[in-house]
């Protein structure tokens, strides 16, 4: 029989019903409505619970289908139990569907009764979200489902309360769900809607009854009923029959060849705040928001995609099928493209390359969004072999980790069987306290914020670009020194490096980078060993910016990791950006978050760090941050992660935002950042024809292939090293402090990276140079003989260089010479 709802590619061809195969092997029976066999086809489970699976055509899970075709199913679904139960009824009714399969069948529904909350079970528990009930589905791969709606009251009412799933084989399920929840919140009345009912006489009584023992009324929509024979032993003959064709590679209709090719990332502009999907409720006044950002959402899409491109997959995710279902069917209406939709599933199936078989090819990659229940394998099915010219994978930003970008992660997957991949990632919305706002905003990018790539970092920042913030720098000195001002509350004029000091910099990249790019190795690897096998980076911006980019790419270089990476701010005596830390929590676990610098000093930020954590955990109850900083270069002797602990020069320390992406230092004054903001920053745009940012991180990655075994040897000796800090570098800041009368330490900056700093912001007063430092100190000696700053040799020193920035600077400081200092 023809299929006559599906595009004909996966359910059959030449007039072949798709559960044939299954039928002639195990000898299962498909009866009841004519429509049947345009509907399902059949499938084997690796299931030991069961041995078949009825596959549908219409739902958009493992068959790609017109979006039109699946989101109308479940729309006119929804218009029928809007007939049945009439306006005042409909008015009051909730909608909840069953995960993972049916959230998107089940969300039609609801938009089909045009005014109903809808709410999906979930299998992703989710941290501070309290659990208003929950149920078995006892044949699922996966039996455990979760109902965490943000608002509890949204299933404590007595209005009507709609079940969708997409088959009933047997109601165990309904049955299951309708118990435990009329415990918690009786009610008089129950619509069961599912795409198919099939099941037995038996199980329809047993139903009925049900409904009687509880006083409610239970009512039933489906769009075909029927039912399955099986043979006697069917169970045992399909396990025998999955291992035989499993263990023969029946996989894929196409072999995958090799790809490395990173996706194309799209930014959809997904509303801020606008829920994801059901996971936690989806109110009427969200469907409105989602309906009027789609049209502008699609078009995104459609002018990412490759030029000539005729037949596109909107690719879901697992429980998130909603969104990109609605996402594919928008850009059907409007783009000149066939266009199907699918999504990927936990769901073990056999893939068999027939025509009378349902899953013709098989795709199986890593879970890659943290699954409580660990590790394992996810598919996509019915992908490989169809013909796409392009895949756009939607996922939520939970599941953006490193094993979707991993070599044999999803993406990798795609792209070895369609040409062009993109991925569009919807944030995940997390559920808040009442006082706090619906959602944080996503991770600014480049090239909208920054000139590094997107995929390098996400900046955790509010661009404050259109903001006048710079201030003469013996102005901001002054307002600092005397406690008027904050030095994140303004920014230093930026340096505009002269020629000769480009010169500088660049002499001093061709001579470092092998240096540099071993200390890069051995942190990165460092932490891959003893943090966290697959890390999120979070450097400090802006200066562990530059050095979180070169981890990340040693890591993709060396493991085929692509690592998350982020940016945020942390402000001595202020703190780390708690919001910054919020929404890393929200996204990562806390566990595997690894905080990133450039050096270390005498440990000031080091210390601040760790209190911030400290204050952060007891005020939120989210614990697992480790707060140890993993850095280049150590000369304090502050932490145990650290590439190495001699105090050189890092090139990216000789320039400000030209060698940083062109991003500012952050800011944090009260009349910009509210306290459910990000810290601020600006991006210099018209400083591009002096950014200097690429070339420095590619001037350091091509030196990876030549540094791989001296880092290995590096990474063995500083494994056998006992790292315990020694924090001698803050005990010589308080020698140097006391020696030349300084009694602040935040006036005594030590290392090349912080003595260079001091001369580019701040008002520098003298800079002491160890003994026969050479090459190292070019730079510096070049800036301070342009500020008119002297540089005093010092034997014993721990550090390269020491920069002393003059104390009582407003209160006639004089400089080195005795004369007085020119404010």
């Amino acid at each position: 029989m023809k299929n006559a709802v599906n595009d004909g590619v996966w359910s059959g061809s030449d007039g072949v019903w798709t559960g044939s195969w299954v039928a002639e092997r195990l000898g299962v029976e498909l009866m009841g409505d004519e429509v049947l066999p345009a509907l399902l086809g059949l499938a084997l489970r690796r299931n030991p619970r069961r041995a078949h699976l009825l596959v549908s055509n219409v739902l958009g899970k493992h068959v790609p289908q017109s979006p039109t075709v699946v989101y109308e199913y479940g729309h006119r679904l929804g218009r029928r139990v809007a007939e049945l139960l009439g306006e005042t009824e409909a008015g009051a009714a909730v909608v909840l569907g069953y995960a993972e399969t049916a959230t998107g069948l089940g969300h039609a529904v609801a938009d089909g009764l045009g005014t109903a909350p809808y709410l999906h079970s979930t299998r992703r528990s989710v941290a501070g979200v309290a659990r208003a009930g929950g149920f078995e589905e006892s044949h699922s791969h996966a039996t455990s489902h979760l109902l965490l709606p943000e608002d509890p009251a949204l299933l404590a009412g007595d209005g009507p309360l709609v079940l969708v799933d997409d088959e009933f084989s047997t109601g165990n399920t309904v049955l299951n769900t309708i118990r435990d929840l009329h415990e918690r919140y009786p009610r008089r009345r129950y619509v069961v809607v599912a795409l198919v009912d099939m099941r037995s006489p038996e199980d329809a009584a047993r139903m009925e009854r049900f409904a009687g023992e509880i006083g409610a009324r239970v009512d039933l929509i489906a769009s075909a009923s029927g039912g399955v024979r099986l043979p006697e032993g069917v169970l045992e003959k399909g396990q025998q029959l999955v291992a035989r064709y499993e263990s023969a590679g029946c996989r894929s209709v196409v072999a995958a060849r090799a790809v490395h090719r990173a996706p194309c990332r799209l930014d959809l502009h997904w509303p801020a705040g606008l829920p994801d999907g059901g996971r936690h409720g989806f109110t009427p006044v969200h469907r409105a928001r989602l309906e009027t950002a789609l049209p502008a959402m699609a078009g995104r899409i459609r002018d990412a995609l490759p030029p000539g491109a005729r037949r596109v997959l909107v690719l879901g995710f697992e429980e998130l099928m909603y969104a990109p279902l609605r996402l594919a069917h928008e850009l059907e209406q409007g783009a000149d493209v066939e266009v199907r939709f699918s999504t990927t599933t936990r769901s073990p199936v056999l893939a068999v390359d027939d025509p009378g078989y349902a899953i013709r090819t098989r795709l199986a990659f890593p879970a890659h969004d943290d699954p409580a229940d660990g590790p394992g394998e996810r598919y996509a099915y019915n992908v490989a072999g169809g013909g796409f010219d392009a895949v756009v994978a939607v996922v939520d930003s939970v599941a953006d980790t490193p094993a979707l970008h991993a070599p044999d992660g999803l993406l990798a997957r795609l792209a070895a069987h369609t040409p062009h991949v993109l991925l569009a990632v919807v944030p995940s919305y997390v559920p808040h306290a009442p006082e706090r706002p619906a959602m944080l905003p996503e991770p600014l990018r480049g090239p909208a914020f920054s000139s590094y790539a997107p995929e390098e970092v996400g900046w955790l920042l509010q661009d404050l670009s259109d903001v006048t913030l710079e201030a003469p720098t013996e102005e901001r000195e002054e307002a600092i020194q005397s406690g008027g001002a904050h030095y994140a509350e303004s920014l230093p004029v930026e340096y505009q490096p002269s020629e000769q000091y480009q010169e500088l910099f660049h002499t001093a990249l061709d001579v470092s980078t092998a240096r540099l790019a071993q200390a890069v190795g051995v942190v990165t690897e460092a932490v891959i060993a003893e943090r966290s096998p697959r890390p999120v980076l979070v450097s400090l911006a802006r200066a562990g910016t530059p050095v979180g980019i070169l981890m990340r790419r040693w890591a993709r270089f060396r493991h085929g990791l692509d690592l998350p990476h982020y940016a945020v701010s942390i402000v001595r005596g202020r703190g780390i950006d708690a919001n910054a830390l919020r929404w890393l929590a929200a996204h990562h676990d806390p566990g595997d978050v690894v905080f990133v610098d450039g050096w270390t000093g005498k440990g000031a930020i080091t210390r601040e760090l760790a209190q911030a954590v400290e204050e952060f955990e007891k005020a939120e109850g989210i614990s697992g941050f480790d707060p140890e900083i993993a850095v280049l270069a150590d000369p304090g002797s502050c932490v145990r992660t650290y590439g190495t602990r001699e105090d050189f020069l890092i090139p990216s320390a000789c320039l400000n935002s030209t060698v940083s992406g062109l991003i500012s230092r952050t800011v944090l004054r009260a009349d910009l950042v509210g306290p459910d903001d990000f810290h601020g920053a600006k991006f210099y745009r018209e400083l591009a024809g002096a950014d200097v940012s690429a070339g420095f991180l590619d001037a350091v990655t091509a030196r990876f292939s030549e540094v791989t075994d001296t880092v290995e040897e590096a990474v063995k000796d500083l494994m056998a090293e006992d790292r315990t800090p020694t924090w001698a570098g803050w005990r010589a800041v308080e020698r140097i402090s006391e020696e030349y009368g300084i009694h602040d330490v935040n006036l005594v900056k030590p290392g090349v990276g912080e003595t260079t700093r001091v001369l580019l912001r701040r008002v520098p007063w003298k800079i002491l140079a160890r003994k026969g430092a050479g090459a190292d100190l070019d730079h510096v000696r070049l800036l301070a003989g342009q500020r008119g700053v002297p540089v005093e040799e010092v034997g014993e020193l721990p550090y390269t260089c020491v920069g002393l920035i003059h104390p009582q600077y407003t209160r006639g400081a004089t400089g080195a010479d005795g004369k007085a200092v020119n404010v």
